[in-house]
């Protein structure tokens, strides 16, 4: 079996501590004008589910040339974008990225909260073996995802009511790499945000989570990001 994740962290800089948010009490606060801007986990882009998405996106990260949960600053933002959805990536958890990025107006943005891909992966079965059918392959993915500690999601510098109502898993298994026949199956679980077009400007979008996994689970997951967006084109050329 594969196991690839993507996760984050509130930026540091915003100095919140993640740990100190109660995920049971998000449900009790009034709802803000960040959660105006998202779609419900049961929503659809153009016919295609949130669950769908997901795996579009997972496809989309594992077909780019570079990874796009690698990028420092940015500048891979515009490569493989098709469509009405406008994929953002976390990182890989081994630093912090505060990126800036050129997004057209009237783009759904999607963005990993924190999430884990489990795929059944030929190389590493014994030879012989049957494949890994589907159930066990989402109850992998799942595993972290029963054990979320935290979760913050800043738009604009407006938090998100309860971002734990945002759990997506894919719709049944697909395949990560579509192009090859006899590509084997990947599971997705995790949590997203699916953010309506914005308005022409600048935007910020800061994400933190983590995981309390322990032994249970594949360790504990903590990392951090931000964008700066410019939606329907650069608002600041001083930025950098």
């Amino acid at each position: 079996m594969r196991i690839s994740r993507t996760g984050l962290a509130l930026a540091a800089a915003l100095s919140i501590v993640t740990s100190c948010f109660a995920l049971s009490h998000a449900a009790d606060k009034a709802a803000t004008s960040a959660d105006a801007l998202l779609l419900p986990p049961d929503g659809q882009v153009d016919g295609e589910t949130f669950g769908a998405l997901t795996a579009r996106w997972w496809q989309w990260a594992e077909h780019m040339p570079i990874a796009p949960f690698l990028d420092p600053d940015g500048q891979l933002c515009e490569m493989e974008q098709e469509g009405p959805v406008w994929f953002l990536a976390g990182t890989d958890g081994t630093f912090n990225a505060k990126r800036e990025c050129v997004i057209p107006a009237g783009q759904y943005i999607l963005v990993p909260i924190i999430n884990m891909r489990q795929s059944d992966v030929r190389g590493r079965r014994p030879a012989g073996s049957r494949p890994i059918p589907c159930p066990s392959l989402q109850r992998g993915a799942a595993v972290n995802n029963e054990r979320l500690a935290s979760a913050i999601a800043l738009i604009d510098g407006v938090r998100v009511t309860d971002v734990a109502h945002y759990r997506v898993r894919s719709d049944g298994c697909f395949r990560l790499r579509p192009e090859i026949d006899d590509d084997l199956l990947t599971a997705t679980d995790g949590y997203w945000l699916l953010l309506k077009p914005l308005k022409p400007g600048r935007h910020t979008l800061t994400i933190g989570a983590n995981y309390a996994a322990g032994g249970n689970g594949y360790g504990r997951m903590v990392q951090n990001f931000e964008y700066v967006l410019h939606v329907g084109g650069r608002t600041d050329l001083a930025m950098r």
